[in-house]
């Protein structure tokens, strides 16, 4: 064998091995980098929110949030009959006027129409609340942190005050917005139109000033 020939074999396999290893890294590049902004851009708050539970771990998160997406992000969600959604729509503004007199009560009858429609549409069940959340996440990332407030804000110790509680009820009611209406995921984009079901009747926030407090 020539010297040449032992050369350009030497090159042929450093080539070979420089392609591979460029290979692994845009791969892991892939799943570290583009994978991690893919996540952040699907979840929004909710990936900083996770971020900060595990103490800015990035690694952690992305982990947690893929397992989200393997195990629910095939879900379809059921769509709700034109009459259970104005069954619905009727519980809900009932729950907001309730909330007048009693707030504490409403934010607990709010926590448990959330957990019912979320199953209704196909969710897991509201007994199974932790596997609930986490496929509601998947879905309807930006306003799953409301649904969680109310269902913190209805423990008899929470502690919230009334303003605290009527953040959650106002929050909590861009999920049901999303879940009532049958609208489909968005992961960020503008979403034309958002805010329609307000002309239903049903305000966001106006129907919740407790008795005696001065609004």
């Amino acid at each position: 064998m020539s010297t040449l020939t032992s050369v350009l074999i030497v090159v042929a396999v450093v080539a070979v091995l420089l392609i591979i290893a460029g290979a692994l890294y845009a791969r892991r590049r892939s799943a570290h980098g583009g994978g991690r902004r893919a996540l952040h851009r699907r979840f929004g708050p909710e990936y900083d929110r996770v971020l900060a539970r595990h103490d800015g771990d990035a690694k952690a998160t992305d982990r947690e949030l893929q397992d989200r997406v393997r195990r629910h992000g095939d879900l379809t969600p059921r769509p709700l009959a034109p009459g259970v959604r104005e069954q619905y729509d009727a519980e809900w503004a009932a729950v907001q006027e309730r909330f007048v007199d009693s707030p504490r009560r409403a934010v607990a009858d709010a926590d448990q129409l959330l957990g019912r429609l979320a199953a209704d549409r196909g969710f897991p069940d509201a007994g199974r609340y932790e596997d609930q959340l986490a496929a509601l996440s998947v879905h309807h990332p930006r306003h799953i942190e409301g649904y969680r407030e109310v269902h913190r804000a209805a423990r008899a110790d929470s502690g919230a005050s009334t303003e605290g509680l009527r953040e959650a009820m106002v929050d909590a009611r861009e999920l049901f917005d999303d879940l009532v209406a049958d609208r489909a995921v968005d992961h960020g984009r503008h979403r034309p139109g958002h805010g329609q079901s307000q002309g239903r009747g049903h305000g966001r926030g106006h129907l919740l000033r407790p008795r005696g407090s001065g609004a």
